[in-house]
């Protein structure tokens, strides 16, 4: 049977099993402690929703590479496009001679991303390295310096992007001093607003916030761009209400200030939409897209308005292996089948199932806090107490390694370490989807 075919994991060894134990005693030795890894099993295969390791036990992935798989493990007609691609060449680096991969993906992106206005599209390598670019960008057309970004945020580990990341520990201690000319304003976290603001005043509150930055810390003029993710990813998965985006444009508007929108976890269908900014309604002027653009192949990519991403000069932008050919087919077959797929129906399948159980465990469990989720990007939040809302850290570990041993891989997600993260395959079936929601609440119910 194909492992997109089974429906709940299958665990023969134990985990992990001894042929992932010899490979992980390995890393050990030979692999730096900084970079992490949440699972301890070798993966041997994987399809759709499904991997197998080394010892042939069958997992479930609710992570998917942390964003990175939304089309799923090894689907046949991405490999078959790169398996083409490889046979005819690997590297020519657009800087020295084009290739049709690279100018019909931009072609596509020009396109796809909102708004009716010309763009012009450029490929890097990560995530981390749009976001640079989009900084750079910014910073060359308005000739200004200053970035303004968000508590919560995640932009990346080099050293500009981890300067716009919120988060400490673990991704900033001990590597300071960071960029310059970084700024950073309060996320509109309505789940942890002060208890003194309504519901109802909370998006107020919030730009009130963002507007004494401009008197207390940074004049507006000296702005370049505000950067921000329409949900935070390691932040928690918290959306930025749409009436803050629209007040957020405005503000960009009146300052000559760009709006960068993050779009490397939210994009490709995840949130139900090709990209989440489409719920704005409203457009940003530079959109970053990353993670599940290739499917698993090194790719991200910048887009802008025309006239804002031309104000480089020529070589000012670009790289070695931007847009890598195997990389750019693989982004045009995937966008290709999500397109005729409808992932949209997919996704919204997901999220009715996913939200209604969500909602059945939060009436059963006080632990669970609040949920939360837009499309198949969901969470959910566990505190020791609602009224007080202490994280449940240690417990949210612990559910983590319980929901392992029962075969399913889950990330946590939030500063401050307390929440569950889903970030499924969006290929899941259905059965495969209730099973792995089945061993979170199992997980939940036997946390200690």
């Amino acid at each position: 049977m194909k492992l997109n075919e089974i429906n709940k994991p299958i665990i023969k060894t134990g985990l992990p099993g001894p042929k992932s134990k010899m490979f992980i005693e390995k890393r050990e030795k030979n692999v730096p402690q900084g970079v992490s890894s949440n699972v301890p099993t070798i993966i041997s295969r994987g399809e759709g929703a499904m991997i197998e390791d080394l010892d042939g036990n069958i997992l479930m992935d609710f992570a998917g590479g942390i964003g990175v798989l939304n089309i799923g493990y090894s689907h046949p007609d991405v490999v078959r496009v790169v398996k083409e691609q490889a046979e005819n060449f690997f590297h020519s680096s657009i800087n020295v001679i084009s290739y049709k991969q690279y100018i019909e993906l931009a072609e596509k992106m020009n396109k796809i991303i909102p708004g009716d206005f010309p763009k012009r599209t450029m490929f890097v390598n990560s995530g981390a390295e749009a976001v640079e670019n989009a900084v750079k960008i910014a910073r060359k057309y308005t000739g200004r310096s200053e970035i303004i970004s968000f508590t919560g945020a995640f932009h990346g580990r080099t050293l500009l992007t981890l300067s716009l990341t919120s988060k400490v520990k673990p991704y900033k201690y001990g590597f300071g001093p960071f960029a310059p000319g970084i700024h950073r304003a309060e996320f509109p976290y309505t789940y942890r607003k002060p208890d003194d603001i309504l519901e109802d005043n909370s998006v107020k509150y919030f730009i009130d916030k963002l507007k004494n930055m401009f008197l207390e810390e940074v004049d507006p003029t000296e702005v370049a761009a505000i950067i921000i993710e329409p949900i935070q990813g390691e932040g928690g998965f918290i959306e930025a209400p749409k009436e803050y985006i629209k007040e957020l444009r405005k503000i960009c508007d009146e300052h000559g200030i760009l709006l960068i929108c993050d779009e490397v976890q939210t994009g490709f269908y995840r949130t139900g939409k090709m990209f989440a900014h489409e719920y704005w309604e409203v457009y940003p002027d530079i959109v970053t897209t990353a993670k599940s653009l290739a499917g698993g192949l090194p790719l991200s990519c910048v887009t802008a308005k025309e006239e804002i991403i031309n104000s480089s000069q020529i070589g000012g932008i670009g790289g070695t292996y931007c847009g890598n050919p195997l990389a750019t087919a693989a982004a045009l077959k995937i966008i290709e089948i999500m397109e005729k797929e409808d992932f949209s129906l997919k996704v919204d399948k997901i999220n009715k199932i996913c939200m209604a159980r969500f909602n059945e465990m939060k009436k059963k469990y006080d632990i669970i806090g609040d949920v939360r989720g837009k499309g198949a990007m969901l969470a959910m939040e566990l505190v020791k107490n609602r009224e007080t809302k202490e994280p449940a850290k240690e417990e949210v570990k612990n559910i983590v390694k319980e929901a392992y041993k029962k075969g399913l891989i889950l990330l946590s997600a939030g500063v401050r370490g307390n929440v569950l993260r889903l970030l499924m395959p969006l290929v899941i079936t259905e059965k495969q989807l209730v099973s792995g929601l089945d061993i979170i609440e199992d997980s939940i119910k036997n946390s200690k």
